[in-house]
């Protein structure tokens, strides 16, 4: 399934890497560098990982990896001083360093898992508080009666804090503006621990996607 982080989109299956709606052109290693950051993300991953992914058989320099990332950051407009794709961890590899969103195409279902719940969302604006009509209700206190929205649209999902009391956690942080869900992205509203999911369905059956 395609991902989206700012004006670019990657699509492994497809291995084709937009941007701004363009097709940009990225040598098979790469597509291939970018294809395993993004989809470890926010893990950073070290040089020794790397090249043994991309040349298995081949004894190659970290300067050949560096030549990647400099390639990447060509064609995705990242800056090197300001990376907003790939960020390098100084004596160790490099990370993906951007927001990235799954892109959810016509086959796909978006949920929110919640303790034994798995609660489907439309697309358009999902609210989630304690008002009882919202698509995740949430009857606690400690909870705002509009607390947060997950908009679903053909671009992806966005997680939004609707200026509640105590606010909105996402991955460990609390949000201050929408931010893209990618599946398994774990967020909490109150004390109630969600977790979105995003399936593509095949047939009778859904399956997870995989992005590890």
């Amino acid at each position: 399934m395609p991902i989206r982080f700012g004006p670019c989109m990657l699509d492994a299956d497809r291995h084709e890497l937009r941007r701004d709606g363009a097709l940009a052109h990225l040598s098979p290693h790469a597509f291939e560098l970018l294809a395993l950051l993004v989809a470890h993300r926010p893990r950073a991953l070290s040089k020794e990982e790397l090249l043994d992914r991309l040349w298995p058989s081949r004894i190659v320099t970290e300067a050949s990896l560096a030549a990647l990332v400099a390639e990447i950051r060509r064609e995705t407009g990242d800056d090197a001083h300001a990376p907003r794709v790939v960020r390098t961890v100084h004596g160790f590899g490099y990370a993906f360093a951007d927001e990235a969103a799954v892109v959810p195409d016509e086959g796909a279902v978006c949920r929110v898992v919640w303790a034994a719940s798995e609660i489907p969302l439309a697309s358009g604006n999902n609210l989630i508080g304690r008002d009882p009509d919202a698509a995740v209700a949430i009857d606690d206190p400690c909870v705002s009666r509009h607390h947060a929205r997950i908009v679903v649209a053909a671009e992806g999902a966005v997680l939004e804090d609707l200026d509640s009391k105590n606010g909105t956690w996402r991955m460990g942080r609390r949000i201050a503006a929408p931010e893209p869900l990618s599946d398994g992205d774990e967020f909490r509203v109150g004390p109630a621990v969600l977790v979105f999911r995003a399936f593509v369905t095949g047939g009778a059956t859904a399956t997870a996607l995989d992005e590890t």
